[in-house]
Order: structure tokens, then C-alpha cells, then sequence
């Protein structure tokens, strides 16, 4: 138990990040459905790159594999917890900008799931676009995991030496 203890004051800050990304998800979530609840409207045009629209997300990533039923989501949260625990045992002989990239990529990944265990389903509501190609349609989580991803491989390809 002790050693718990000294692993949660020796990654304080990284418990903090994790936190203030699950936070910053979910405001961001919560009032793009209030908003979309109280004006009954299904878009919002922003500007010409930028459209707000709520889609419920059932699938995996970009909805792929969209399912409604019982065990795949039961598989997906297996998926999360195993991914979970290698990331903290990942945690135990990382740096600081890795474990700065991991907990963008937890506290993105714990918002979606919460989502999942609410809703049954992911809000996604930030829609890039160009003329007519509409990129995915996304939420905070997905760029804070985004970030976190593009961070571990900043730190791979610019701070870690060749190994031979």
C-alpha cells in the first residue's frame, strides 16, 4: 500500500492532466448537447471550415465496427482496461513528455468511455471541412488522444537515441 502511496505523489501531475482532460471533454460534450437539446437544431454553422452537428457515435473509432449490441460493448470496455493497465505499467520507465502523452491519451480515452457507459454511444460534433469534403466528425477526446499520440511520436523520433 505504501508503494501505491509513492507512485501517486511521484505522478501527482499526471493523475492532475488525466483529470483536467476527462473535465474539458466533458463540458465541452455537455453543452454542445444542451445546446442542441434547447434549440432543436441537428447543425450549426460556424464558418466555412467549421460546422457543429451532434452524431452519436456507436462504432469505434470514426464509427467503424457501429454496433448497438450488449457484448461488443462489454468487448470494448475489456479492450480500455487492458489498455489502461499497460499504459500504467508503460508509466513506470517513461519520461516525463511520455507521461505527459499518456495521460492526454488516458483522459481522452476515460471520456469517450464514460460516454459509452452513459449514452451507450460517443457525442461527436466537430465537423472540419473543406467546399464539399467533410472530414470525421469528432469530439474533444479524439483531439486530446490525437495530441497525446503525435507527443510519443515527437518523443521517439526527436529525443530517444538510435538504438543499435
Amino acid at each position: 500500500m505504501e508503494l501505491i502511496k509513492q507512485k501517486i505523489k511521484k505522478n501527482w501531475i499526471f493523475f492532475l492532466i488525466v483529470a483536467l482532460m476527462f473535465l474539458a471533454d466533458r463540458v465541452s460534450k455537455n453543452y454542445i448537447i444542451n445546446f442542441f437539446l434547447t434549440f432543436g437544431s441537428d447543425s450549426y454553422y460556424f464558418n466555412s471550415f467549421l460546422n457543429f452537428v451532434l452524431l452519436w457515435n456507436t462504432g469505434m473509432a470514426f464509427g467503424i465496427l457501429e454496433s448497438d449490441s450488449y457484448i461488443y460493448h462489454m468487448f470494448s470496455f475489456l479492450i480500455f482496461l487492458v489498455i489502461v493497465f499497460l499504459v500504467i505499467w508503460l508509466l513506470r520507465s517513461s519520461n516525463r513528455l511520455e507521461k505527459v502523452s499518456i495521460a492526454l491519451i488516458i483522459g481522452g480515452a476515460v471520456g469517450n468511455w464514460f460516454d459509452r457507459i452513459v449514452y451507450n454511444a460517443v457525442p461527436d460534433f466537430i465537423d472540419v471541412h473543406y467546399l464539399d469534403f467533410h472530414w470525421f466528425v469528432f469530439n474533444v477526446s479524439d483531439i486530446i488522444i490525437t495530441l497525446g499520440i503525435l507527443l510519443l511520436l515527437l518523443n521517439d523520433l526527436i529525443f530517444k537515441k538510435n538504438v543499435k
